[in-house]
């Protein structure tokens, strides 16, 4: 029986050290420090809140605020939209496509032309 619980145990502990801790830095992934709103050009915004297990991902363009749920994968947060795997990864304003953000330094991109920034 104590076989049985120190099995147990020791595959807790090996399942809870591969919880996707790729980008932690001082116990807070990444992604964690992405909470929060980020802006976008006129009205535009993502909004992320939730844990890296369980993102809760509010994307409002020019149509309107969309709501997915994400997953962080290594300095990523991957989601679903429209049938299209699509992730969230950090840039800067340059990356994102966008001539409005050109000029900031701590922005997400989700692909070239869609991009959010904070100032």
């Amino acid at each position: 029986m104590a076989i049985i619980r120190s099995t147990l145990a020791l595959g807790a502990l090996l399942l809870a050290g591969c919880s996707g801790t790729a980008g932690v830095s001082g116990g807070v992934s990444t992604t964690q420090q992405w909470l929060g709103r980020w802006n976008g050009p006129e009205g535009t915004y993502l909004d992320i809140s939730g844990t890296p297990a369980d993102y809760r991902l509010t994307i409002a363009n020019l149509d309107g605020p969309r709501r997915f749920v994400g997953r962080a994968q290594g300095a990523k947060i991957v989601f679903v939209r429209d049938g299209v795997v699509e992730s969230i990864s950090a840039t800067d304003g340059e990356a994102t496509g966008m001539k409005w953000l050109l000029d900031k330094q701590n922005c997400l991109t989700v692909r070239s032309g869609e991009g959010y920034c904070r100032d």
